[in-house]
Order: structure tokens, then C-alpha cells, then sequence
């Protein structure tokens, strides 16, 4: 379990879901908190526009309903009347009560949201009208409207909303209920009091416009901390108001209040003392937020969910192509190269897997070039061992025999066999690497040309050309006598003109070429493409011939030690000649730069060297004794 939570997959595919999903919860709970405050301000804004228009309308309201209860207390007529102390005759009684009636007639037909106008004398006489039958209730000097009233000083007397009148008891539709004493301006005493019932209609509804939810609670609280009753509901009481809670105390001024899980907006009224108080909970204020809130969860879990596949698939991309590229890597530690990793994924993935098939195509090149250098290499120190046939002996003897010659005056055969003595110990000793300099091996076939310009008898002249400053370069051993041995054996020996052979050493960039040429017989085309296709395939014996042997070998120990841009190049012509190129590298190149014109102009030289005992000379046209 905690092996594969390291793995590369898992630990991208947490990362990448704890960022995508702590991101989606930060935005999620910064933009639920932005809208909270948004809500509670919005809510803010609509309670006290809810409050100011209501205190508005209510003042017009009670303004108006005042009006009309002064209309009735501040009659002449109505005053003058209720002050009798009793009429002189029943018809008289009757026209007062008809004169009064009539008057109050008139006020209530003004208006179309009155109920009943009921004027109460000191004396208990009772004058009413409204648009129904009236029962008056025998017990309402006992009520607390009746004392409220009674007791006033003069001021209006808001009774508040009831679900039917509180005097009529046939009535039974909801009214709110005010009124004032009537006084005798002129004796400086109560004479009686007015009680009008409207429709409470406009009040209920300027009540309801302030309640924000089902459990909002509207309270109307006098000067003297007396609530007004504004609810029909059977057993509604009113609410309770926090003692900590600031009630305004300039008329149309609002304050709002977000305190103890409620929001709570006060107002007061222009017209009378009252203060208008809403409160709604957080719980009918948060219908809303609790929406959003529902809401965003499922938006969150679904772009958690999202986010887990999304991050499923990202680091699936990334882990896929390395664990096939760390399969292959295996196959590699065990000595497989012949696999290749073929992803499509990220630049940088792909760009590694690249590397890597590089990696184990040069690995594996490399390998096989080391397998075939050790093969030719131990196939030259064997064909070395082969020649070797006691070569102490050989030497010792030919060197007796060099020896007899002189002592005898014959110095061309002294020079023949002091020549082959020198061939069999350059021959024999081959060392690690096989390595020698440029110097050593023209030294080499200095005495194989010995050999042969004597047994050819002045039908072959030998040109070497090549500058001091390459003399000490190294070359691999045998590298110039396989060459010239084949353009003598093949191209010069049989010929029936006098023939030529020059060694050139010529400069190109980091490169050094050595170009033997002859103008020997040469090969037609199919000749030399075969012998071409017989150096790159050496191990194919369709394309393997016997006399190449020596230059498959000489080609393929080139390319094993300095690379596949190096070896021999032939080109050929039939009855012109053969010129064979050996690419080499250069070990100091700040020589290369240091090449003078005359160097550079070597290359189309024609002045032949002679070789002797001592060495190279120049400007000889033959080679002889």
C-alpha cells in the first residue's frame, strides 16, 4: 500500500485533486460568504424600505383618521346636544337623536372604509351608524377600551386591529378601533366620548408589508411601552422586543439591527408616539442562503468528481510513457537493446523517451562495434601468430644470410633479404591496440617497396609525398601495406607499360586523407561496386572475395576505432587506374590551421620520391640502387 502511494501516478493524481479541489472549495465558500453578506445587506435595505413606506402610509392613515374623530368631538351641533341634560319632550329627544345621526351619516358615507361610528353620551345615551343592525354590548363601560378612552385627557386613543367590533356585537369583520373623549369646551368637562370602527384591512396589510417571512413578528409599542395590538389571529400575542434593542426616537428615522439570530427594523410614526417594530429569524431570512447552499454543494461535488477524473487523466499522461519508459530501462539493464519506447505525450516526455532510444541505439552500436574491433583484433594478433614461426630463428637467420651477401659483394640481394628481415619483425610484434605512427608504417613499406621495385627490375616507380608534420600521427598498424600490396599484385605487376605508385598524405579540415594511386590495370564498374559492397558487408559471403580479404579487414578495424565516417573509399577505372582514400581523424587541429599554401598545394604535386636505406628522398623519377 505505501509502495504504490510513492508511485508517480498516485502522488500526481492526489496532488493534482487536493489543488483542483481545495481551489473549487475556496472559491465555493469565498463566493457563499460574499452572498451571505450580499443577502443580509439586500435584506437590510428591504426592511427599512419596508418600514419607511409603512410609517409613511400609516401616518396618512392615522392623519386621516384623526381628522374624522375631530370632525365628530369638535361638532357644535354634537357637542351642544350631548351637553343637555335632558330633553324637554320625547320629540324633541327624537329630533336631537335624528339631527345627530344625521351628522354622523354624513361622516360615514365621506368614506368607504368605515364600519361604525358609535358617539356615547355622559348621560348613556348611545348614537350609532353603521351598515349593519346594532347590539350594543350592555357591558362596555367595563371594557378597557371604554376606560382607555374615558381617561384620556383629549388626545386620540389608538385602540388597535380586532377580529370584529368591540361594541357592536353583531358585527364580526376584523376593525381597528380608535377614539377620543367629546369635552364642553365652555363648562371644562366630559360630556361623552366618540368610538370609530374602520375595515382593518389597510392596517393588516401595511402590517404584513413588514413581515420578511412566515415567522416575522410586528409589534406596535406606544410611548408609554404598550403594545398595540395588530394581529386578528385567534390567541396571537404580541412579540417580544430585546431590551438592548435602540428604538429610534426621531419620527421617519429607521434603524435596522442584525441581533441575536434576528433582523429587526424599528420605526416611529410621525402622527402619534408609536414606534413600528419588525423582527424576522435568521431562519425565514436564510430560506434563500440555505438554497445557494444546497446549490453549491451539489456544484461542488460535482466538480470534485470532475476534478478527480480530470486529475485521473493528467497523471495518467504524465505516469503512463515513464513506467513504459522505466519497463524498457529493465529490458536494457538486462541486455535487451533491441527494444524502442514510441510514446505521445508532453514535449518534455517526449523529448526524454527520444534521449533514450538514442541512448540505447548508440549503446548497442557501440557494443557491437566493440564486439567485431575484438574480433578483427584478435584475428590479426592470430594471423600474426601464424607468421611467426620461431621468429627469433628467422631473424638470426636472415640476418647470416644478409651477411654472407655483403662478405660475396652482392648488395641488391643483401638489401632484398636485410628488406624481408625488417617486414617479419615489423610483422610480428603486434601490441595492444595495434597501434603505430605514420612514420613507422611508411618505414614499413619502405622495405616491402624494397622487395618489389627489385623484383620488377625498373618497370615500377614509387612516389611518396607526405609532410613531416603527419609523421607522427597514429594509425593502426598494417595500414598501408594491405593497399599497396593489392595495387601491385593486381593492378601493376602484369602490366605492359611502366607503372606508378604515389602515397599522399592530404589535409581536409579535421581529417587527414591518405590517398594511394596507381595506374595500373583498374576495375570496370560491376568489379568495383562488388568489392565496395564486399567492405560494407564483410561477414556476407555472397559479396566476400578472397582477394579483399585484407581490405575488409584494414575497412572494418578503421570504422571500429574511429567511427563509421572512417575506412577506405575506392574509386577505379578500367585501364587508367585505382586511388584508394583512407580517412583518418586528426588528434591536434591547431596544425590543420597552420597548413601554408605550399602544404595545402602538395596535393597536386607531382615530384616522386625514391626510397633507400636511409630514408625518403625527393625529386628522383625512379626508384633504384
Amino acid at each position: 500500500m505505501s509502495r504504490s502511494l510513492h508511485s508517480i501516478h498516485n502522488r500526481l493524481f492526489i496532488l493534482f485533486l487536493f489543488c483542483m479541489a481545495g481551489i473549487v472549495l475556496l472559491v465555493s465558500i469565498l463566493f457563499y460568504n460574499r452572498t451571505t453578506t450580499q443577502f443580509h445587506e439586500k435584506l437590510g435595505e428591504i426592511a427599512q424600505k419596508n418600514v419607511s413606506q409603512t410609517v409613511g402610509l400609516l401616518d396618512l392613515l392615522l392623519g386621516s383618521y384623526d381628522s374624522l374623530s375631530k370632525s365628530i368631538s369638535a361638532n357644535v351641533d354634537i357637542v351642544r346636544l350631548l351637553g343637555q341634560k335632558s330633553a324637554s319632550s320625547p320629540q324633541v329627544e327624537y329630533i336631537n337623536q335624528n339631527y345627530i345621526t344625521t351628522i354622523m351619516g354624513a361622516i360615514y358615507f365621506s368614506r368607504d372604509d368605515l364600519v361604525g361610528i358609535h358617539v356615547i353620551g355622559e348621560n348613556g345615551k348611545i348614537y350609532d351608524y353603521s351598515n349593519s343592525m346594532n347590539v350594543i354590548d350592555p357591558e362596555y363601560t367595563k371594557s378597557s377600551w371604554y376606560q382607555q378612552i374615558s381617561g384620556s385627557s383629549g388626545q386620540m386613543v389608538w385602540l388597535g386591529v380586532f377580529p370584529h367590533s368591540i361594541i357592536d356585537q353583531v358585527e364580526d369583520q376584523p376593525v381597528f378601533a380608535f377614539g377620543r373623549p367629546i369635552f364642553n369646551l365652555n363648562e371644562q368637562h366630559q360630556i361623552g366620548i366618540v368610538l370609530i370602527e374602520a375595515r382593518a384591512d389597510t392596517f393588516l396589510t401595511a402590517m404584513n408589508n413588514l413581515k420578511l417571512g412566515p415567522h416575522s413578528e410586528v409589534n406596535i409599542v406606544t410611548g408609554d411601552g404598550k403594545h398595540i395590538p395588530t394581529s386578528i389571529e385567534p390567541n396571537s400575542k404580541p412579540g417580544t422586543i430585546p431590551p438592548h434593542i435602540s428604538l429610534p426616537q426621531i419620527p421617519g428615522q429607521v434603524n435596522v439591527q442584525q441581533n441575536n439570530s434576528r433582523l429587526i427594523a424599528a420605526s416611529k410614526l410621525g402622527t402619534t408616539n408609536w414606534t413600528i417594530v419588525s423582527s424576522t429569524p435568521d431562519r425565514d431570512l436564510n430560506v434563500e442562503l440555505t438554497q445557494t447552499k444546497r446549490y453549491l454543494f451539489i456544484v461542488v461535488t460535482v466538480l470534485i468528481v470532475v476534478s478527480a477524473l480530470i486529475a485521473f487523466i493528467v497523471s495518467r499522461t504524465i505516469s503512463s510513457p515513464l513506467k513504459r519508459l522505466i519497463r524498457e530501462m529493465k529490458q536494457v539493464e538486462n541486455g535487451n537493446f533491441r527494444g524502442m519506447v514510441t510514446v505521445t505525450s508532453y514535449e518534455e516526455i517526449n523529448s526524454l523517451v527520444l534521449s533514450f532510444n538514442h541512448m540505447v541505439a548508440r549503446i548497442e552500436e557501440l557494443i557491437e562495434r566493440v564486439k567485431v574491433s575484438s574480433v578483427s583484433e584478435k584475428n590479426a594478433e592470430l594471423h600474426a601468430l601464424q607468421s611467426q614461426v620461431n621468429p627469433h630463428f628467422l631473424y638470426n637467420t636472415l640476418d647470416m644470410i644478409y651477411w654472407m651477401l655483403d662478405e660475396k659483394g652482392n648488395d641488391e640481394l643483401g638489401d632484398v633479404v636485410l628488406s624481408l628481415s625488417h617486414m617479419f619483425r615489423y610483422s610480428s610484434h603486434w601490441e595492444d591496440h595495434a597501434l603505430v605512427t605514420l612514420r613507422e608504417e611508411i618505414e614499413q613499406i619502405n622495405h616491402y617497396l624494397t622487395i618489389i621495385l627489385i623484383r620488377l627490375d625498373g618497370r615500377l616507380s614509387v612516389e611518396i609525398d607526405v609532410e613531416e608534420q603527419w609523421m607522427d600521427l597514429h594509425v593502426p598498424k598494417m595500414l598501408l601495406q594491405p593497399i599497396i600490396e593489392n595495387a601491385v599484385k593486381h593492378g601493376l605487376e602484369a602490366l605492359d607499360r611502366p607503372g606508378i605508385l604515389r602515397v599522399r598524405a592530404i589535409p581536409d579540415r579535421k581529417y587527414l586523407n591518405i590517398i594511394i594511386s596507381d595506374n595500373g590495370k583498374g576495375m570496370n564498374e560491376s568489379t568495383l561496386e562488388r568489392l565496395r559492397d564486399s567492405l560494407l558487408r564483410p561477414t556476407d559471403p555472397v559479396h566476400r572475395e578472397r582477394k579483399s580479404i585484407g581490405l575488409q579487414n584494414l575497412h572494418q578495424r578503421l570504422s571500429h576505432m574511429f567511427g563509421i565516417t572512417h575506412g577506405i573509399q575506392i574509386e577505379s577505372s578500367l585501364g587508367t587506374g585505382t586511388a584508394v582514400k583512407l580517412v583518418l581523424p586528426l588528434s591536434d587541429q591547431s596544425s590543420l590551421l597552420s597548413l601554408s599554401a605550399q602544404t595545402i598545394e602538395s596535393e597536386y604535386s607531382d615530384q616522386p620520391i625514391s626510397i633507400h636505406k636511409g630514408g625518403i628522398v625527393r625529386a628522383h623519377s625512379d626508384y633504384r640502387r
